[in-house]
């Protein structure tokens, strides 16, 4: 570097410590500018596991886990067999849940349809990840015309953004908060799919926002899947112990099927945008 150099053309500088502040105005500025150009302005969101693959293939690991513990169980040494065993039923969990990919896929390409019939469009819009993420952006890539966004963030254990999302509006974020707000941001709707941590921290921001009136516009929410979430969140408890009011559980539609979390969807965007 010369002492002549421009600051905002030092990466030395804009990588550095004292240039934070710099580098989360570009993911706060950058985004809006893509998001403009491209015309966007209202989205459905989708949160899900990263770790959810489609029935078939889960089917699949399945069939070949059985086959591999059938082959390799008689004379192989006990440390083996127990990691077949291990395989198998990691194969059967992803039986499991594998049904919530192939209804985010049905789920999302049926709200593109919908959309991009409509005069206003709601673009899906996802982490960007694989699993249920990659099925949202998916399942709108499986409409002619159909668009959609991801938000990615960068981690070191998890893959690029999606080959599904529309190219120019998907994004690797590195400050979770940035990325959290443009999910809020644009959100006209949003569906929680299974998920772990990650699902259950953007819901619960998304939550404790409307809970205390930070987000003020009407933001129709459908928890999905009735299996998953019964047995891992209790809000009812929630309610019994204090901890939350009645009137919260209101804030969100649980679901258990691709056609009711259609029709509350459609039907929640639809009467916002009249004012009902």
């Amino acid at each position: 570097m010369t002492v002549t150099e421009k600051a905002y053309k030092n990466l030395e500088f804009l990588t550095s410590d004292e240039a934070r502040p710099i580098r989360i105005l570009c993911e706060y500025e950058e985004p809006q500018r893509r998001f403009k150009a491209a015309g966007v302005e209202d989205t459905i969101v989708v949160f899900g596991s990263a770790r959810v693959k489609s029935l078939t293939e889960s089917k699949a690991m399945l069939a070949d886990a059985k086959r591999e513990l059938a082959e390799g169980h008689t004379g192989a040494h006990a440390e083996h067999r127990a990691h077949l065993h291990r395989a198998v039923a990691q194969a059967e969990r992803a039986c499991r849940i594998g049904r919530y990919y192939d209804e985010t896929r049905a789920l999302a390409e049926r709200l593109t349809r919908w959309s991009v019939a409509r005069e206003r469009q709601y673009l899906i819009c996802s982490g960007g990840g694989p699993g249920i993420m990659e099925a949202a952006n998916r399942g709108a890539a499986d409409v002619p015309g159909g668009r959609s966004v991801a938000l990615g963030i960068s981690l070191p254990f998890e893959e690029k953004v999606n080959r599904y999302a529309t190219p120019e509006l998907s994004f690797e974020f590195h400050y979770f908060f940035l990325r959290k707000y443009w999910f809020a941001y644009l959100a006209k709707a949003m569906v929680v799919m299974p998920g772990g941590f990650g699902t259950m921290d953007e819901m619960a921001e998304v939550l404790t926002l409307r809970q205390t009136g930070k987000i003020k516009k009407r933001l129709p929410m459908v928890l999905y899947g009735k299996d998953y979430w019964d047995q891992v969140l209790d809000m009812d408890a929630m309610v019994e112990w204090g901890t939350i009011s009645e009137k919260d559980l209101l804030l969100m539609h649980r679901s258990d099927s691709v056609d009711d979390a259609f029709d509350f969807l459609t039907a929640a965007i639809v009467a916002n945008e009249e004012g009902t």
